[in-house]
């Protein structure tokens, strides 16, 4: 739309299905690739994509055209078809319901990227659900505990 300017990002956050650690290093980055062209192709934005074994980190510059849960949709949708049909799980692959969407400033990007770039050594010290945990206080969304990801014993 004309006159129309926009900077809207967006991390994403969602986990495997059971919080399966499924996500494998040899082929772990093709997913992740394949997922920023998936952005690209929706005419969004790729920022970084990357994650650990059990979860990802998806940051977008968002344009208004795209609703956030239509993005999430077709990421998880069109990344598991590409797992599964590679053949890099001996079962069917699967994201778990539901996804954390949190918003940023054009001046709080660096922060964000370094952050989802160091996610193996973030994780070396802070499981999934307490890094969950946090986002969810720190953005003091409300939230129901029987409501979240299911959870495995960290």
């Amino acid at each position: 739309m004309a006159g129309t300017y926009t900077q809207i990002y967006i991390q994403y956050v969602f986990a495997v299905k059971g919080r399966e650690n499924l996500l494998q290093k040899p082929w772990r980055d093709e997913v992740f690739k394949y997922m920023a062209g998936i952005i690209k192709g929706k005419g969004q934005k790729p920022i970084i994509v990357n994650g650990v074994e059990n979860h990802v980190h998806v940051f977008v510059g968002l344009k208004p055209s795209m609703s956030i849960s239509d993005l999430v949709r077709d990421i998880k949708n069109n990344s598991t078809n590409f797992i599964n049909e590679q053949k890099y799980v001996n079962k069917r692959f699967q994201w778990q319901e539901g996804y954390g969407a949190f918003s940023y400033a054009h001046s709080q990007i660096k922060d964000v990227y370094q952050y989802i770039l160091n996610q193996e050594a973030h994780h070396a010290k802070k499981t999934f659900h307490e890094e969950y945990l946090d986002f969810l206080q720190k953005f003091e969304i409300e939230y129901d505990e029987r409501y979240l990801f299911d959870w495995l014993e960290d």
